[in-house]
């Protein structure tokens, strides 16, 4: 499996597009899958889109997946010049001013454009080891393929069950990570920050501002803006910055949450509409109290 997954990475990228839109029509027009599901959520973001917009967007939203799905076969072989002329970074100083002071950073980023190509991207352009935490493939030699493609370029893959220890494990030393922080808490363990995004309650992932806290780290948000086919633009933006307040856990996740909308709602077919973001409820003991009203 290794060796077939191999020989997807040496395939031009031009062939690479005509296999992926054979996967977009068998995905959206043959089997649906996850379509009903994307549907419903892009409804529940978007009401104030008619039902032809809607079905544009989604269309876009599952033709630009099976982009990123075949670009980022090609980048997992691709040349560290070849990803430098794709992907631009706007604004590289805000990690070089910490790389040069030795002040940890913490990069946060979504499934939007092609989080594939920005991680290799970031390790040709920072020069830099970039600890990115993620969650094991189920199947172990996808898993090994996939850790290895994706740190061709100095990036380390920490599996999600080991962060922990390996944080404490390197404590004190300055380093950056980078979280694709739009996933969903599923565990009931799993600490979580209810906010609206997108009109909808919704859960995300607390562990960013307690990684900023510990390292003391400067934390910064990624975008990553589709040009267009196969070139993408990158622009940082500082989310918060040391000293931190006990409670800048919960500032840093919404902060994180207001510029992940604010790039959804200004190019919705670039996130990862069928992850289902809104799979957990809030429990009826968490929800909002309305206010009461001054008298």
């Amino acid at each position: 499996m290794r060796l077939l997954l191999k020989s997807l990475t040496r395939i031009p990228l031009p062939l690479m597009y005509a296999f992926g839109w054979l996967i977009y029509f068998v995905a959206f027009r043959m089997l649906r899958w996850r379509r009903d599901r994307a549907e419903l959520d892009l409804g529940n973001a978007f009401p104030e889109m008619d039902a032809a917009e809607r079905a544009r967007v989604l269309r876009a939203a599952y033709r630009n997946l099976a982009d990123t799905l075949m670009e980022a076969f090609w980048g997992f072989g691709a040349s560290a010049e070849a990803l430098t002329r794709r992907v631009a970074f706007e604004n590289p100083e805000l990690v070089e001013q910490c790389i040069a002071v030795n002040q940890s950073v913490v990069l946060l980023t979504a499934h939007y454009g092609n989080w594939e190509w920005l991680s290799l991207a970031a390790g040709v352009r920072f020069g830099i080891t970039i600890d990115v935490v993620y969650q094991r493939q189920r199947v172990e030699a996808i898993d090994l393929f996939l850790r290895e493609a994706r740190a061709r370029f100095g990036s380390r893959f920490v599996p999600r069950e080991e962060f922990i220890f390996d944080l404490m494990n390197r404590a004190g030393q300055p380093r950056a990570y980078a979280l694709i922080a739009d996933q969903t808490p599923k565990h009931k363990n799993d600490p979580r920050h209810w906010t609206n995004f997108l009109g909808q309650e919704t859960a995300f992932f607390k562990g960013a501002g307690k990684i900023a806290q510990f390292l003391d780290a400067k934390v910064l948000y990624v975008t990553m803006r589709r040009v267009r086919r196969g070139y993408y633009s990158v622009r940082l933006s500082v989310l918060a910055d040391p000293p931190y307040e006990p409670d800048a856990n919960e500032m840093i996740v919404e902060r994180y949450a207001r510029s992940l909308e604010r790039d959804i709602r200004a190019s919705p077919a670039d996130w990862l509409w069928l992850q289902n973001k809104w799979k957990v409820a809030r429990p009826p003991e968490q929800a909002r109290r309305p206010r009461a009203k001054r008298t």
